[in-house]
């Protein structure tokens, strides 16, 4: 997170508009945390259908997601300088236990 903007993101974080969260629910998106260390986010969901990136579009697409990532996107920094990835980014599984 940018640190001047790390109280902003959590505030809009805490109080999440009903639209975002039906409209994650529709993208299949279920058991979504996004955690905290200092002012690096994790985010963690489980994907539940069948074509995650027709899934991505419907929800881009969508006009409360988009002025919702319109207010938490200036709250971010990517991971790494050399990349244009605005926000999230995804990570390599290094191992897992069911």
């Amino acid at each position: 997170m940018r640190p001047d903007k790390r109280e902003e993101y959590l505030a809009l974080h805490r109080d999440v508009w009903p639209g975002v969260e039906a409209m994650t629910r529709q993208g299949n998106i279920r058991n979504f945390s996004i955690y905290a260390i200092e002012d690096v986010l994790f985010g963690y969901y489980e994907y539940i259908g069948e074509d995650f990136d027709a899934d991505q579009r419907r929800m881009a697409a969508d006009p409360v997601l988009q002025e919702w990532w319109a207010r938490t996107a200036p709250c971010q920094l990517p991971f790494t300088a050399d990349t244009d990835v605005p926000n999230w980014q995804p990570l390599e599984e290094a191992w897992h236990l069911d």
